[in-house]
């Protein structure tokens, strides 16, 4: 199940994203999510597997309310592959939809992960080497819809 985030589940999605390091993750990215509870939390959710949290990613709208910007997708690692990011990532595309006014769906991830992206209809735009940390490079993508035109109309 898909909840959204407490406060309380801090503590777990830092163990997540420690687990996911550094497969996916720089270690110095983890002051930069504890920062992003602490001041840039918009919409949080958590994703639940026998009541334990399992996973957990956000989004984040531009202040004109037209973009909306993924954030902070993490998986623990025995969930991997098993449709829980596929399910999450849909779950938060719906959430903005219902906001309504959002024209812009997008997301900065990395060259580790930005394939998964691409599965999910999401189109990369832009690349900056070393821009995580070294070694973790950011891919901007925007979610196209079937005429390749970035949008948040149709449904992924």
């Amino acid at each position: 199940s898909i909840r959204p985030y407490i406060p309380a589940d801090q503590k777990r999605v830092i163990e997540l994203l420690r687990l996911n390091t550094p497969e996916y993750f720089s270690p110095v990215e983890e002051p930069d999510l504890v920062d992003y509870f602490a001041h840039d939390l918009d919409r949080y959710y958590v994703v639940e597997d026998d009541g334990s949290v399992i996973g957990s990613g956000g989004f984040n709208l531009s202040k004109d309310g037209k973009q909306a910007d993924l954030s902070w997708d993490i998986i623990h690692p025995d969930y991997h592959r098993k449709g829980f990011g596929r399910l999450l990532t849909q779950y938060r595309i719906e959430r903005i939809r219902e906001v309504g006014g959002v024209e812009k769906i997008s997301v900065r991830t990395s060259q580790l992960v930005y394939k998964f992206y691409e599965k999910l209809g999401f189109e990369l735009r832009e690349t900056a080497k070393d821009y995580w940390a070294v070694g973790y490079d950011m891919y901007a993508m925007v979610l196209k819809d079937r005429s390749g035109r970035a949008s948040c109309r149709e449904r992924v």
